[in-house]
């Protein structure tokens, strides 16, 4: 599932090209993704100009010169694709296309499905039910080492599984979870509630460090996921620990290694050694 960065790698690349386009036409080869389309979408889209384009945890946000907003997520496989009118080639899998009223024109491609786009109000936009749960945004300044200890005291659970809580945090994942939790020298067995003072400062830090870098990477390209561009990112080639499972830690001379664990039944990476 595409994360936090390769989502703000997707939204900083469709902006500079969409911005100031109006929707001309939209072609849907499914009348669903994960949820059903919502009613009168092509109506409601077309003829539309697109505003800017925000985000919010891993959602997309394309503001409209309208009341409505159309948000998408890419669950599991979803990517967006810019290409030319010149070009008339439909992959497998392009569910939506967007026409503008320029040469560009935006597929939506998803091979299984799982993303979904919806139609909001913009003044009912953090009603939302999957927006008005969230946590903090993790690169803002209002997310800080005090409000990741309020967040985790009630947590009686490992830290791990709990960065990937959405209402404690918005828009992390195992990925990047995993990578902040060996930066900041964590164990991801460790209790939740227990992270305070200097733990909660540097797992901070690591988190911010962490998605800076993967955002300037372009993301890291697992299986299909690309850049709206064509581009893939290259963020896995910096991993230290998730994927490496026995391989040699990086930070120490220990002799086991990366470990694998399955914590809240997802795959958890980490040095013994390195990470108390």
């Amino acid at each position: 599932m595409p994360e936090l960065p390769e989502v703000e790698t997707i939204r900083r690349i469709l902006e500079p090209a969409l911005t100031g386009k109006r929707i001309t036409g939209i072609t849907m080869n499914k009348q669903k993704l994960r949820f059903p389309f919502p009613e009168n979408f092509k109506k409601r889209l077309t003829g539309r100009t697109i505003h800017c384009i925000q985000r919010r945890a891993k959602y997309l946000l394309f503001y409209l010169d309208t009341k409505d907003i159309l948000v998408a997520h890419l669950g599991m496989s979803g990517s967006f694709r810019l290409m030319s009118k010149q070009d008339l080639r439909v992959n497998a899998h392009d569910h939506v296309t967007f026409m503008t009223n320029t040469d560009t024109i935006v597929h939506y491609n998803d091979p299984r499905r799982f993303g979904f786009m919806d139609l909001v109000d913009s003044r009912k936009l953090n009603c939302h039910p999957m927006l008005r749960s969230l946590g903090p945004e993790p690169l803002s300044e209002y997310f800080n080492a005090e409000i990741l200890i309020n967040n985790l005291a009630k947590r009686k659970g490992a830290i791990k599984p709990a960065l990937l809580d959405q209402k404690l945090i918005a828009g992390i994942g195992n990925i990047y979870a995993c990578e902040a939790l060996f930066r900041a020298r964590l164990s991801p067995r460790r209790s939740a509630y227990n992270i305070r003072g200097k733990r909660a400062e540097y797992l901070v830090e690591a988190i911010k460090n962490v998605l800076i870098e993967a955002i300037e990477a372009g993301g890291a390209t697992l299986r299909n996921h690309q850049d709206p561009d064509g581009k893939i990112g290259y963020f896995q080639n910096k991993f230290s620990v998730y994927g490496r499972d026995g391989k040699s830690c990086e930070n120490c001379n220990c002799n086991h290694g990366i470990r694998k664990i399955i914590q809240s039944g997802r795959p958890t990476f980490f040095c013994s050694t390195h990470q108390k």
